[in-house]
């Protein structure tokens, strides 16, 4: 018996829900790895048999050979994260010599649905989006966006952004339908990419940090929670840390506090990363196909080949070699480390476990640099979330969530007046899958 892609198994005060994968105890999130949680919900979805151990090792980890006592130590984690163990053996009870079975009374239900479960981001009208223009102080002009209604979310830019064509994207589609549907989402497209500016001469960070304060400060914001991505989360810290009167909330997904050039710990590590970044003007003034997918599978290692040919199509559109190498570079040597342990807002920092761009000890490293800051690791290898993923409906609802109690409520300047968005239909996960036949184990 397979469950149907959407389930919440019920039993004994608790839910283990399939498609935000997670398990809670009246309400309260349970922290459970993900092999757990795979082998719970491999046992509650077969709960009317018994389940041998091979039939569990071959629907969990397939073909890898797994030793019997990472078997044990799994299902001791599983009772423990359902307040059972071996003696009392109150949900799931051991066959001696044959596996196990799930005792417990489970009652299966659907999650609630979203207002709009019969769409999705592919066939949702596109709120409305009006783009303006602000000047900062070099003369520089910065295109800036509003999409949706309510409250004001501000995103400052991340690597190649295109205010127009993101919305046509495969990539970003389901980010900009999902963060205007309960916000007012503000973006821009950053110095010399997209609809801002393309030669400007000011590429470096304290310009980027200038362009933030230039575009809330010309739309009138006074406080307002920030959301950013990859480079876009440094941005973000040095504006909070200059500004806490400003910002109400920080969310900070797959950023860093250094840049790969300013981390780098060995003349190795260094060179290595200097080969990379000196190959970006050869590979876009060539329109080389092959160096920008290198880039797209760096962001989007799990994306399907439309998916990447549609983030290397958009790095193309959106500058020149020279000024995407200059970007780049400015990346590369970023440094907020002094400045993170003076942000004051509540902040909330996600990584995925599994992140090919920026490491997700990246992630832990400016988590533990903010004060206070809360941190949820997202099991995948995505740099850019995918809609298709379970990490993408667990970060949709850690943000909602996170955003839901800020206190701060917009002033009616700060609302904007675009149409509202659209509810986002969060994805679905699929249950553990059944493998081919794994080769017979050796004791010993």
């Amino acid at each position: 018996m397979t469950p149907p892609d959407s389930t919440i198994f019920c039993f004994d005060g608790f839910e283990l829900d399939t498609r935000l994968r997670e398990v809670r105890l009246r309400g309260e999130r349970q922290h459970v790895e993900p092999q757990v949680f795979e082998v719970l919900w491999y046992l509650l979805a077969n709960r009317d048999r018994l389940v041998t151990k091979d039939e569990l090792l071959d629907n969990v980890w397939g073909h890898r050979y797994v030793a019997p006592t990472t078997l044990t130590s799994r299902i001791k984690h599983a009772r423990q994260a359902v307040g059972d163990d071996g003696d009392a053996q109150r949900v799931i009870r051991t066959v001696h010599g044959l596996g196990f079975r799930v005792v417990a009374e489970v009652e299966e239900r659907a999650p609630a649905a979203p207002a709009d479960a019969a769409t999705t981001v592919a066939n949702v009208a596109r709120p409305e989006q009006r783009i303006q223009f602000c000047t900062a102080p070099d003369g520089v002009r910065i295109a800036c966006a509003t999409s949706g209604t309510g409250p004001p979310l501000v995103k400052p830019p991340n690597w190649m952004t295109h205010l127009e064509y993101d919305w046509e994207s495969p990539v970003w589609r389901h980010w900009l339908g999902a963060l205007s549907r309960e916000h007012a989402l503000v973006r821009f497209d950053q110095r010399g990419n997209g609809l801002s500016d393309r030669d400007a001469k000011d590429l470096s960070f304290e310009a980027w940090v200038r362009d933030l304060e230039t575009v809330v400060d010309t739309l009138g914001l006074e406080r307002f929670p920030l959301l950013a991505l990859s480079q876009g989360c440094a941005v973000a810290v040095a504006y909070a840390a200059r500004h806490p009167e400003r910002v109400s909330k920080l969310v900070l997904y797959g950023g860093y506090t250094q840049g790969i050039l300013t981390s780098a710990r060995t003349r190795v590590e260094r060179a290595e990363r200097e080969l990379v970044l000196g190959g970006v003007p050869l590979g876009w003034g060539h329109d080389n196909l092959a160096f920008r997918l290198y880039f797209a599978g760096r962001f989007i290692p799990e994306g399907t080949l439309e998916q990447m040919r549609w983030f290397s199509d958009l790095q193309r559109i959106t500058t020149a070699p020279d000024v995407a190498s200059r970007l780049l570079s400015t990346a590369a040597h970023i440094d907020v480390g002094k400045l993170a342990p003076k942000v004051r807002a509540p902040t909330l920092v996600l990584h995925a476990t599994g992140d090919a761009a920026v490491p997700f000890d990246q992630g832990r490293k400016l988590a533990s640099a903010i004060p206070r800051a809360r941190f949820v690791p997202l099991d995948g290898r995505n740099h850019i979330l995918l809609e298709h993923e379970a990490a993408w409906a667990r970060f949709v609802d850690e943000v909602s969530r996170f955003l839901a109690d800020d206190a701060d409520r917009a002033s009616p300047r700060a609302t904007a007046d675009a149409a509202t968005g659209t509810a986002l239909k969060t994805p679905t996960s699929s249950p553990p899958r059944r493998s081919a036949r794994r080769p017979k184990r050796r004791s010993g």
